[in-house]
């Protein structure tokens, strides 16, 4: 039995067997690297203009964590001063909130409140990179011995620099995300299904399900691949089996207790942590865990009708305890706000966007994934560790998959890619040092370590679209919108002051205007605030006299207006005759006061007359 478990070949060697300690173990490797990379990270971004990021997220999730550190509950996940009387209901985790909070009031010891901000949001995302290097250097070494352990860590560490999600300011949750995902595949890897790494996997597991929905499909795929383990396996994986069902089902009722107030245990959500999401993964839980306990010395076609029955129950209980999460959460949005807003979002483009407008990114975005994909297809059909490379494959597709329809699958997919691409390349390193002169392993070998890198496909598409002039990149133009000052504590300054009121401006100003006023805005870039984006919308596309109707009837006390804003643009062009287009034009109506503004400034204020 003992000859069974053990590693395959490929994963271990000659090379482990004569590495230094400090080059074999992944903590001190990774270690090395993370150094590396946070001390490269700092000197990169030393001079950032402010230390939030600059997605819309990061300034939210700060006044999300403000107002928690100012005594909102931690089941209170209401954002008041978003949307319309009564606020927002947000979908985001304390998971995520509690250890920036704590990290601010740890430099409060030392520091003034503002200063104690910004070196927690600079800490932050820099604390991330070390455990991802290491969960990436396990998942190497497990896979592909000491060799593929670095090659692992190399291009980790090329996907940190390159990523935004690791500079300092960057507090939203998806490199938190990134690092379970890491953690999760490091784990499921071990061949020889240690009960103690699969439940390992499923706290990561877990803990994902309640920081936010984004990385739901990959849980599911990583239940169902250790489900098929068990099926494909039978006896000899059931403990593992075991370990992963029973540790899911209490970590997700941890999760799901610890977040979920008790008013809303029966609310289904499909963008959060809630009864849908907790029920089905419980459901699908109990079935595998009864399965490994009676059913695993069955046969192996018994097995894989069993687990057929397992998948069965587990769609029934979907369907009837949550079918709205079968579709895209954001289906249900109005029509206008997907034209006004979800169809400009970056991050939710599909394949054919990006095709039409930025083609030239279609290799960052999709090329290693697929890469990546193609040598799992072809392990397997070699049968080389079928049962690994079908996991990897299964895992690494439904990322590649999302990010066919919305983009903000790619990081993940790209990480992903990482683990058999390490092996890949170590292998072909062997080729090649096995034979130095035999120009095709040359190729072979430099040709798949460039291609596993999506900052070189991204260097080639940038050439390919653009050419090269004097051996640099033709940068494209720099766009009106792009300068425009509308969002900074200088730009908001002039209403920073003033008696807190309700403000109306374009989505993208939303979590600026909380961040540096008081005030209510009726608008920020979040699918849960659809009510409150509708409002804004029409107040700027209605004419000017159906306007100031909207404006009271939404208890609107000032305009801020951002001409160069893209939204306002789009608005302006959409209605010629509308208020966003009035104003753009220079013409203000009479209920409309100017609220005094630097004349530098790219932003307007304008304070609602009462009405008669």
């Amino acid at each position: 039995m003992a000859q069974t478990l053990a590693l395959p070949p490929e994963a271990t060697g000659t090379a482990e067997k004569k590495a230094p300690l400090r080059w074999s173990h992944p903590a001190l490797a990774a270690l090395v690297y993370a150094a590396i990379v946070i001390v490269a990270q700092l000197i990169i971004h030393r001079n950032l203009a402010d230390y939030v990021g600059p997605d819309n997220d990061d300034v939210m999730r700060l006044v999300e964590v403000r107002d928690f550190l100012a005594g909102q509950g931690w089941f209170d996940m209401m954002q008041y001063r978003l949307g319309l009387a009564g606020g927002t209901l947000m979908h985001w985790s304390r998971f995520i909130d509690l250890p920036i909070a704590s990290l601010i009031l740890f430099f409060r010891m030392f520091l003034s409140p503002e200063g104690a901000e910004a070196a927690a949001l600079t800490v932050w995302p820099l604390m991330l990179v070390l455990p991802l290097m290491f969960f990436m250097g396990l998942a190497g070494r497990r896979i592909a011995g000491v060799e593929g352990m670095h090659f692992s860590l190399i291009l980790t560490a090329l996907f940190v620099l390159l990523s935004p999600r690791f500079v300092p300011g960057s507090i939203d949750h998806d490199n938190v995300q990134l690092g379970l995902v890491a953690l999760t595949v490091a784990m499921l890897v071990d061949e020889s299904y240690r009960p103690r790494n699969f439940a390992i996997a499923a706290i990561a597991l877990a803990i994902q399900l309640g920081i936010g929905a984004e990385t739901t499909p990959f849980v599911a795929v990583a239940c169902m691949s250790v489900a098929c383990l068990w099926a494909w396996k039978g006896e000899i994986f059931a403990p593992a089996a075991r370990a992963f069902a029973l540790t899911l089902t209490i970590a997700v009722s941890a999760a799901f207790f610890s977040l979920v107030p008790p008013r809303l245990y029966s609310m289904i959500t499909c963008d959060n942590l809630s009864l849908g999401f907790y029920g089905i993964t419980s459901a699908g839980c109990v079935g595998l865990l009864l399965s490994s306990i009676f059913a695993s010395r069955l046969s192996r076609p018994l097995r894989i009708a069993i687990l057929a029955v397992n998948g069965a129950f587990v769609f029934a209980i979907t369907v009837a305890l949550a079918p709205q999460c079968l579709r895209n959460p954001l289906s249900d949005l109005d029509p206008m706000l997907v034209d006004f807003w979800l169809s400009r979002v970056t991050e939710a483009q599909s394949i054919i966007s990006v095709a039409n407008r930025q083609p030239d990114t279609l290799g960052v975005f999709y090329a290693t994934g697929l890469l990546a994909m193609l040598v799992c297809a072809f392990r397997i059909l070699r049968g080389t560790r079928p049962s690994l490379h079908a996991m990897l494959m299964a895992l690494i597709a439904i990322n590649w998959v999302i990010t066919l329809v919305q983009v903000r699958g790619t990081e993940f997919a790209n990480l992903l890619a990482i683990p058999p691409l390490a092996l890949m390349i170590a292998e072909l390193r062997k080729n090649y040092m096995a034979d130095p002169k035999n120009l095709r392993a040359i190729l072979l070998y430099a040709g798949t370590l460039l291609a596993s890198v999506p900052a070189v496909w991204a260097v080639g598409g940038a050439l390919a679209s653009k050419g090269v002039v004097n051996g640099l990149m033709v940068a494209a133009p720099v766009k009106a919108e792009e300068t425009a000052n509308c969002t900074s504590r200088q730009a908001l300054r002039p209403i920073a002051d003033l008696e807190p009121g309700v403000v109306a401006a374009a989505s993208n100003l939303g979590a600026p205007l909380l961040r540096f006023t008081p005030h209510r805005t009726l608008s920020g870039p979040y699918h849960r605030d659809p009510d409150g984006m509708m409002a804004e919308l029409l107040i700027g596309l209605a004419e000017p006299q159906q306007a100031e109707a909207l404006l009271h009837e939404a208890k609107v006390t000032i305009v801020v207006f951002c001409k160069g804003d893209p939204q306002v643009e789009l608005v302006s062009e959409r209605a010629p005759k509308g208020l966003y287009a009035q104003l753009s034009a220079g013409q203000v109506p009479a209920y409309l006061e100017p609220i005094a503004a630097s004349a530098e400034s790219d932003v307007q204020f304008f304070r609602v007359t009462p009405q008669n």
